[in-house]
């Protein structure tokens, strides 16, 4: 007998605008639909909303997409010879900013530039972070608190440990399932994960207070982006026949009854901490309800595409300091323009969410800032510091460039 995947068998779509979201979710209460969620998944029924529209047919490529990798993996010999980057047994820092990011982006190139194996860089990051999950017993915080403060050794381990987890899991989409190292690097950071208290379910971040990626808010972001690793690591590719083997391969992870109770907790913080966050986080949860219904309700949903059709410019793209609260530490001025890291995240997550059509014009205009807007020289999409008004032709100053040109990759191959 097939199985009809429970995407097939929700109730229909609302649409509110130009938003679509599932109209069961309005009516359960966050923790039950969460709960809903978890059961199917341990049922072996993938926990999804429905399927996205067709796409129509792909616009003529306007954007260069091995320009774009040639400026990632400068960036990443860059970073893999910084004098700061390096740490203990020979390994490398991970960073939120350029080596996260890196292993988001650049698997998705290999098939658009028609290569067959991950780059000397990629291959240099993974077998740094490989190591530092094999011997995580062994391996010294990046920071310590001798040097840079009391809880610093505990922020740095937390966040490392759900960095190399989201960063294996992205090397894992062709195969379809969890790598043995990825398994060991989401057990490093379930063991860390806190279990009691106001924010049971995340991980204590790392916190220097530099927005967006060591700051308060950078708890609920990575929180957030490990559950949209998770729902591709088990939803990812399902066969039309749930009872097939591939399928239950998919699915063993996120079924695993030892794996449960910390994917509860994720799911319930992710859910109960939604309304403090900033909009780059919430977009960041939508995301995650892709996979898992409940972590937002309707509600909120409706009002974050309103927020988010607001905040478009003229120009068709978006601004990071539109999405949240920022003040700079220098002082300056905050850059408003429209740049590649808030344009593709926004952009990637209104296609992959299926939360509006992807042909609908403010998508459309969004793709459209994203082609126009690479830089022709270096491959790159502009982006400012949200800290410092610091130089981008700097390598430092390019930090916010390497995510934007990411999430501009990803949201640019999602719409082919």
């Amino acid at each position: 007998m097939v199985s009809i995947p429970f995407r097939a068998r929700v109730l229909p779509r609302i649409e509110v605008g130009r938003m679509h979201l599932n109209s069961h979710t309005g009516s359960l209460t966050r923790a039950c639909a969460i709960m809903v969620a978890l059961a199917l998944v341990a049922a072996g029924q993938p926990a999804r909303c429905a399927p996205p529209p067709d796409k129509p047919a792909s616009p003529s490529l306007a954007w260069s997409p091995a320009a774009a990798a040639r400026y990632l993996d400068q960036r990443e010999i860059w970073w893999q010879s910084w004098d700061r980057a390096q740490k203990d047994h020979g390994t490398l820092c991970v960073s939120c900013h350029t080596q996260a990011t890196y292993s988001l982006a650049r698997p998705v190139l290999r098939s658009r530039l028609g290569e067959h194996s991950p780059s000397p860089q990629e291959q240099i990051m993974l077998s740094s972070v490989e190591r530092r999950v094999r011997e995580w017993k062994d391996m010294k915080p990046f920071y310590s608190d001798e040097l840079y403060g009391a809880g610093k050794e505990v922020e740095s381990r937390n966040a490392e440990a759900v960095l190399n987890a989201v960063i294996l899991s992205s090397y894992d989409r062709p195969s379809g399932h969890p790598s043995d190292t990825t398994r060991l690097a989401l057990e490093n950071a379930w063991t860390l994960q806190t279990q009691s208290g106001p924010d049971a379910g995340a991980w204590v971040w790392q916190n220097f207070d530099y927005t967006p990626w060591e700051s308060k808010e950078s708890q609920y972001h990575w929180a957030a982006l490990l559950a949209v690793a998770l729902g591709r690591e088990c939803f990812d590719g399902l066969p039309a026949e749930s009872g097939s083997e591939g399928s239950k391969k998919n699915q063993n992870y996120c079924a695993d009854p030892r794996i449960a109770p910390h994917l509860k907790l994720l799911l319930t913080y992710l859910s109960s901490h939604y309304e403090a966050q900033p909009l780059v986080n919430n977009v960041v949860a939508l995301w995650a309800e892709k996979w898992f219904p409940g972590v937002i309700t309707y509600d909120q949903g409706r009002m974050l595409i309103d927020n988010l059709n607001s905040l478009q410019h003229e120009d068709g793209g978006w601004s990071l300091t539109d999405l949240g609260t920022w003040q700079r530490r220098d002082k300056t001025p905050l850059e408003t323009r429209s740049d590649g890291y808030a344009t593709g995240l926004v952009v990637l997550v209104l296609e992959e969410a299926a939360v509006t059509s992807s042909s609908s014009p403010r998508i459309a205009r969004g793709i459209s800032w994203l082609q126009a807007n690479q830089d022709k020289t270096t491959g790159a999409w502009p982006a400012w510091s949200l800290n410092k008004n610091r130089d981008v032709t700097t390598p430092v100053g390019q930090f916010m460039s390497d995510a934007a040109t990411s999430y501009a990759v990803l949201a640019l191959e999602a719409h082919k």
